[in-house]
């Protein structure tokens, strides 16, 4: 059958799933197994949905998902409710991603009240990255971030807050939050260097720190990279702290060249990526005369 013959009868499904449910509501069809006629508009309002699916008819997908979760609502049944408000997201996610943040949210309230919240940081994780890539808005992706980070730590799933904390520090740092940043790379930071299998982190938790003091003032950078030398004496033989006093040195000499030179060394080896080359723009920026070039 082609696409449109299924999206036909999902149509029809949807027709037939609306009579049950409004004899459901009427005086005999309550008395006449009105809970009954609910249970199946809602697995006619799922296959309904499965068949838009497969048309690609997202809208139509999320909407027949979102009525399934309203009826198992009504009947109490939570945790199918939450798992169609997840699969109406889903699918709006390809046509309508406020839609989806909504089915989502609503998908968010239902685990929270069974206490299922690592379930719930797992979709806020979702609205985060819609937020991220869809949407464009970055504040409201790090609030959903931070509440997956809360759930994930109260359920003692540390390693998976600590990855969404690193995704608020990221972004904190290039909407120029340094504070809330470094607070962040040292917690993480701090959190794995004892633990053998993560400490090789630490340094970079370390490094990422340091930048962001070195943005808003040198002399608390050149602290900071003592103070988690001490703390974490591996980080002293890295390359990273290595490329740091480089970097303290040609800014307190104001030296655009040599700092141009130090960052060109430690690329030639490990790549610089987007974030750290922001960064260290944003350095080389206050260094006087320099146009703000890496190259």
């Amino acid at each position: 059958m082609d696409n449109s013959g299924k999206e036909k009868e999902a149509i029809q499904l949807i027709a037939e799933a609306d009579k049950k449910v409004k004899s459901s509501g009427s005086f005999l069809g309550g008395m006449f197994g009105g809970n009954h006629k609910v249970e199946e508009a809602c697995e006619m309002y799922a296959r309904a949905a499965n068949m838009f699916k497969m048309a690609k008819n997202w809208s139509a997908a999320g909407n027949a998902f979102c009525q399934a979760a309203r009826l198992h609502m009504q009947l109490q049944n939570k945790h199918d409710a939450a798992t169609s408000f997840v699969d109406a997201g889903n699918a709006f996610k390809k046509a309508d991603p406020q839609e989806a943040i909504n089915c989502l949210n609503a998908a968010i309230d239902i685990y929270t009240d069974m206490g299922r919240f690592t379930i719930a940081a797992k979709h806020h994780i979702t609205i985060a990255e819609v937020y991220e890539s869809e949407l464009v808005d970055i504040e409201k992706a790090i609030a959903h971030y931070e509440q997956a980070a809360d759930y994930y730590k109260g359920e003692e799933s540390n390693s998976s807050a600590n990855k969404c904390l690193l995704k608020v520090a990221s972004y904190s740092a290039q909407l120029e939050q340094y504070q809330k940043a470094i607070e962040i790379y040292e917690q993480v930071g701090t959190n794995t260097m004892d633990n053998p299998l993560l400490k090789y982190s630490a340094k970079e938790y370390f490094f990422k720190a340091s930048l962001c003091h070195f943005i808003v003032d040198e002399l608390n950078a050149k602290l900071a990279v003592e103070k988690y030398e001490e703390m974490f004496p591996a980080f002293s033989d890295s390359r990273e702290c290595k490329l740091l006093k480089k970097l303290l040195e040609a800014h307190e000499e104001q030296n655009a060249e040599a700092f141009t030179d130090a960052v060109k060394e430690f690329d030639s080896i490990s790549r610089l990526d987007q974030w750290l080359t922001t960064m260290l723009l944003r350095i080389k920026k206050t260094i006087q005369g320099d146009e703000g070039d890496l190259k």
